[in-house]
């Protein structure tokens, strides 16, 4: 499912991951094709990812109550097991291409938005 989102400025065409399994499998072996950025529907509580089988390097983004509270920038791929994890806490995680953030002068404490009236299926 694809949704319009804006952080900050910027309107995104976002896909959502709310099952496990889409939380689970992420951007792993995935492009930015057809959409601009993921969403992870989380619970509130601390959350960790991590870059396994990715692509590309990917802004790591928690939003907590629709305002961005920590930013990992520009997170390189892994291919093994032993790969870095990225925390933080929030109901959502959105993931970017690595760079967005500082190109757009995205920050903590940014707005978020999901528009709910935007769903549509790729």
């Amino acid at each position: 499912m694809i949704v319009k989102t804006k952080i900050k400025n910027n309107i995104l065409n976002s896909k959502i991951c709310a099952t496990p399994d889409q939380i689970e499998n992420g951007m792993m072996d995935k492009t930015f094709e057809g959409f601009d950025s993921m969403v992870f529907l989380m619970n509130g509580k601390s959350h960790s990812f991590w870059m396994k089988n990715c692509i590309i390097p990917l802004d790591i983004i928690f939003i907590k109550n629709n305002v961005v509270n920590k930013i990992h920038h520009d997170c390189p791929p892994c291919n093994s097991d032993q790969c870095e994890s990225y925390t933080g806490v929030g109901n959502i995680v959105l993931e970017l291409p690595g760079g967005f953030c500082q190109d757009h002068n995205i920050k903590e404490g940014d707005p978020f938005v999901i528009y709910s009236d935007s769903v549509s299926t790729p």
